[in-house]
């Protein structure tokens, strides 16, 4: 199981960024798959949850700026971030739970950077 992510930059407060995971192995449809972000000094925290049967769960600094969303055929997992805002900068994780495997995984993380 591997996940890659592409996506991330520099942007300026109030701008976009689309964050891509690719994954491969297993079954990804039924998978529950995310966003983590971690800032230097801080914790790992979610961003972005989005299980097999669709429903999503988001951080409450995030909502209604971010959209995370799938597509099963390509076996991708996208992170829409809009609206940017400088505390949104850290390093974003893809993250992928393996349910036939029940193993979780991790990509190698893609650096976003909010300028003010």
């Amino acid at each position: 199981v591997q996940l890659v992510e592409s996506g991330g930059g520099s942007v300026q407060a109030g701008g976009s960024l689309r964050l891509s995971c690719a994954a491969s192995g297993g079954i990804f449809s039924m998978d529950t798959v995310g966003w983590y972000r971690q800032a230097p000094g801080n914790q790992r925290e979610m961003v972005a949850i989005l299980i097999g049967g669709g429903s999503t769960n988001y951080a409450d600094s995030v909502k209604g700026r971010f959209t995370i969303s799938r597509d099963n055929a390509k076996n991708t997992v996208y992170l829409q971030m809009n609206t940017l805002k400088p505390e949104d900068t850290g390093v974003y994780f893809c993250y992928r739970k393996v349910i036939v495997l029940s193993r979780e995984y991790w990509g190698q993380g893609t650096q976003v950077t909010v300028s003010s």
